[in-house]
């Protein structure tokens, strides 16, 4: 059991805490330990329906599965997120999907933002004879 603990802990400790300039490494990072301690099942598969006493043993081990992969991932990915942002995303928000997803819409507006300021600064740029 304190192999698994140090595993865990091991692997979340590799993913670098997010910051405005590194979304995309740290996503990576995110979805790499997800897949290599094997709890990226719910990012692989859509939420299944809620069992209920008259669900099958196999649909109910499927919806366990879903809700611990669920559960681990989001864990997880708020861990590696500073305190400050984690009110800018909702924590109604319980599916590690939909909260990567949002986490990811809030960082897109804010690369577009960056890519046009850039954009912008290299249109304006002149040429000034034979300086490299």
């Amino acid at each position: 059991m304190s192999t698994a603990v140090a595993t865990v802990s091991a692997n979340a400790n590799s993913i670098p805490i997010l910051n405005g300039s590194n979304f995309k490494d740290w996503k990576e990072s995110i979805l790499i330990v997800l897949g290599c301690m094997d709890i990226d099942f719910s990012f692989r598969m859509d939420e299944p329906t809620p069992t209920t006493d008259d669900s099958n043993s196999h649909d109910k081990r499927i919806y366990e599965k879903w809700e611990r992969s669920n559960r681990l991932s989001l864990m997880i990915i708020k861990r590696g997120i500073p305190e400050a942002f984690r009110g800018a995303v909702s924590d109604e928000i319980t599916n590690a999907k939909d909260f990567l997803a949002k986490i990811e819409k809030y960082f897109e507006k804010s690369d577009k933002a960056e890519t046009s300021t850039l954009l912008k600064r290299l249109i304006s740029m002149k040429f000034k004879g034979k300086e490299t």
